[in-house]
């Protein structure tokens, strides 16, 4: 044969490393961080191996623990001591993400994002205020605009506390121009915006609700979360939370999203994130649980396809795991 182009001259021990074209670092890597106000101790997530929903006097100790793997950002989801209807305590100035926000920042270098919605929040677990008889007519869930006004209290709470960014989850029309408004109005024009842009009602998010106690009481989160089915709403999503003011784009969830990852990164030129969701960890070790696959090695090769993709920045409950095994060279 007279081969003018053989390709595995370049997979050699030697040469492999050298033209590589994507690499992962731990700088990557955002670690969720889940704290409870209803607890005195950390309690297991069983659902999530590894994960602990932590006490707000153990908010700072846990992200120390995760900046000793090279992590250095972290991103706050908070499990309130009580609920209601409108879902008073994300914005309360001593509720459990703003305390504990106060103690991150005050005893570690993270870098700390706070998740920005209601869910967690509210009596029924929907994203914002709901329409009347929502819950005994299908075709009804979340108020949009009133809504607005609750986030954006949130946003500048936490910006308050000592949050260096702000990430809204709600996929609440207008969320991120309302929330810009509201912090440069009360001066924090210099925290930005992560947003959810493209946020997908999908069947991977059941363990983060277990964790952050966020599921609905009813129904579901069709109407405002987007259909997996569609690409083009993603990119029209996108262009408007740029236009509103957006700093970083974030597609969730990741892996069964890549197309959309790809398609953000070759359209803008702002940072892109994406979220390797609760159900995309919780599957890969329930599948090596069972001696099907090698944790360590689909858990890396999972991120690294997410950074191929085009994203900058990747959220994910494997962030200290495989940060550490980065630091070993495994």
């Amino acid at each position: 044969m007279d081969l003018t182009d053989r390709p595995r001259r370049l997979r050699t021990d030697g040469i492999r490393p050298l033209v590589s074209e994507t690499t992962l670092d731990a700088t990557d890597l955002v670690a969720p961080v889940f704290v409870d106000a209803t607890t005195d101790e950390r309690v297991p997530i069983e659902s999530m191996p590894g994960h602990e929903r932590v006490p707000i006097s153990e908010a700072a100790e846990r992200v120390a623990e995760i900046r000793e793997t090279g992590v250095e950002a972290v991103i706050v989801f908070g499990i309130p001591e009580s609920k209601d209807a409108e879902g008073s305590r994300a914005y309360a100035e001593d509720g459990v993400v703003q305390e504990a926000v106060r103690r991150i920042t005050a005893e570690t270098d993270a870098y700390v994002i706070t998740d920005v919605c209601l869910c967690e929040y509210t009596d029924h677990g929907h994203c914002g205020v709901l329409e009347s008889h929502a819950e005994d007519d299908p075709t009804l869930t979340v108020e949009n605009d009133p809504t607005l006004d609750l986030l954006t209290m949130t946003a500048v709470s936490h910006a308050a506390a000592g949050a260096d960014m702000v990430a809204p989850s709600s996929m609440t029309d207008g969320m991120v121009g309302a929330i810009r408004e509201g912090l440069d109005d009360a001066g924090y024009s210099d925290v930005p915006i992560m947003s959810y842009a493209a946020k997908y009602e999908s069947a991977f998010y059941g363990p983060f609700r277990d964790a952050a106690d966020g599921a609905p009481a009813f129904g579901d989160r069709r109407h405002y979360q987007m259909d997996p089915a569609n690409a083009r709403e993603a990119m029209r999503e996108v262009a408007l939370d740029v236009e509103q003011g957006a700093d970083v784009l974030m597609v969730k969830p990741g892996l069964p999203y890549l197309d959309i990852v790809r398609a953000i990164r070759e359209t803008w030129d702002h940072p892109v994130a994406a979220y390797n969701v609760s159900g995309e960890y919780a599957m890969l070790h329930a599948a090596a649980e069972k001696g099907w696959l090698d944790l360590d090695a689909v858990a890396h090769e999972s991120l690294l396809s997410i950074k191929r993709a085009g994203a900058d920045l990747i959220i994910t409950y494997f962030a200290e795991r495989v940060a550490e095994q980065l630091s070993s060279g495994r």
